[in-house]
């Protein structure tokens, strides 16, 4: 038996500067003006970055050659291959090629909830076609690391505009669903990616990183390099790790292409669950005939994109209407991030070849069938297994 579990106009004050019949009034009048200058330029660069903020591990640097010294090197037998002696054929060599790959696996009903309970037997993982032996599986609610990813740029996050309001109203509304031992970072993008606040549990700091997204930067919106990004320093975080893209999904001005961003993503292995922001805005739009048909292609292509980097790396995507629809998508995620089944096993395909290999995740009963799931009435329901569709085999190291 299953359980289940149930969460304009603003108009300034109408002043006139009238002239100054002193001197006193008209230095003062010019000192206000100055004065507000630097503010009025500082709001129009958009988030400011932190110096020292890393999301778990600094951007790889070109590292600049070392300088030559005048000592002489020791000597050693682990230089390249052409330079290596024969150590004999009676000399013992030592080669690692373990290899194990982890999974992570959830199991929804028809109403997006968990299912818990399953024996780690029943789960069936397929790499390229060919059965795999799960030589480990966990699960349980453990504490989360999570990057939420967060379009913000002139184009669609104008201040007090719908997507400005969109856009707070549900990166506050998650942060109020989290545990006091999740630890959460905050980053922001247009045009650059800037990170507000690295991975804290402590929620000051989460605070006073969205209160900076007031006033956006430039109009661009680089989704691909921020994503990209992002997942390749979260890729050596160990335990439960996500990113929740907050957006639109529109992508304007970006390094890489979308091949390049979903092989990045792939190989990273952090999945990517996505809130799409504007659905309510483009269909009250689309009615009045206020889109053209360029633009909707636009919206639904990037819609199609964020659903593969969800499908593609073990994530989900949610795109909502209405703003009630946000604590459900949060606790769907919650569930989805805490009650993932993590399963481990040592692929028969050794080969170190850099290549990318497609991983498919089943249930099956003892007899090799598909495995039936009843709900609390004993009724047979349908469900959903979501696991990312493969990973990047490492490459052989010289």
């Amino acid at each position: 038996m299953l359980n289940s579990v149930h969460l304009s106009s603003v108009k300034r004050s109408g002043m006139a500067l009238a002239r100054p019949r002193h001197g006193i009034a008209a230095i003062a009048a010019a000192g206000i003006l100055l004065s507000a200058l630097p503010v009025a330029l500082i709001a129009q660069e958009g988030p400011q970055r932190e110096s020292g903020d890393t999301v778990a591990r600094p951007k790889k640097k070109d590292a600049k050659p070392a300088e030559d010294t005048e000592q002489p090197k020791i000597p050693s037998k682990l230089g390249k291959k052409a330079e290596r002696q024969d150590a004999g054929p009676g000399a013992p060599t030592f080669r690692s090629d373990a290899l194990t790959v982890n999974v992570d696996v959830a199991v929804l009903d028809n109403r997006g909830r968990f299912i818990p309970g399953i024996p780690a037997g029943n789960f069936k993982i397929y790499e390229d076609g060919v059965p795999q032996k799960v030589t480990a599986s966990s699960t349980g609610d453990t504490p989360i690391t999570l990057a939420m990813v967060i379009e913000f740029s002139g184009r669609f996050q104008r201040y007090w505009s719908t997507g400005w309001i969109e856009t707070l109203n549900a990166t506050y509304g998650f942060l109020e669903t989290l545990k006091p031992e999740d630890q959460v970072a905050v980053v922001a993008f247009d045009m650059r990616t800037t990170i507000l606040s690295d991975f804290s549990n402590n929620r000051m700091d989460t605070r006073e990183a969205l209160a900076r997204l007031r006033i956006p930067g430039f109009s661009e919106s680089n989704v691909y390099d921020a994503l990209t990004e992002i997942a390749d320093r979260m890729s050596e975080i160990e335990g439960r790790k996500a990113i929740f893209y907050i957006g639109s999904g529109m992508d304007t001005f970006s390094k890489i292409t979308l091949d390049q961003t979903r092989r990045k993503l792939q190989t990273a292995g952090v999945p990517v669950y996505v809130l799409g922001t504007l659905q309510s805005l483009r269909e009250y739009l689309d009615a009045r005939g206020a889109m053209g048909p360029i633009a909707q292609l636009d919206f639904l292509q990037a819609d199609n994109q964020m659903r593969t980097f969800a499908k593609e790396t073990g994530g989900q995507a949610w795109f909502p209407r209405f703003l009630g629809e946000y604590p459900n998508i949060f606790r769907s995620l919650n569930e989805a991030l805490r009650n993932t089944y993590m399963l481990t096993y040592s692929p028969t395909n050794t080969a170190r070849d850099g290549k990318f290999r497609k991983i498919k995740v089943e249930l099956v009963s003892p007899t090799g069938e598909a495995l039936k799931i009843t709900d609390e009435k004993g009724k047979p329901m349908k469900y959903t297994v979501i696991a990312k569709t493969g990973y990047t085999a490492p490459r052989e190291v010289e």
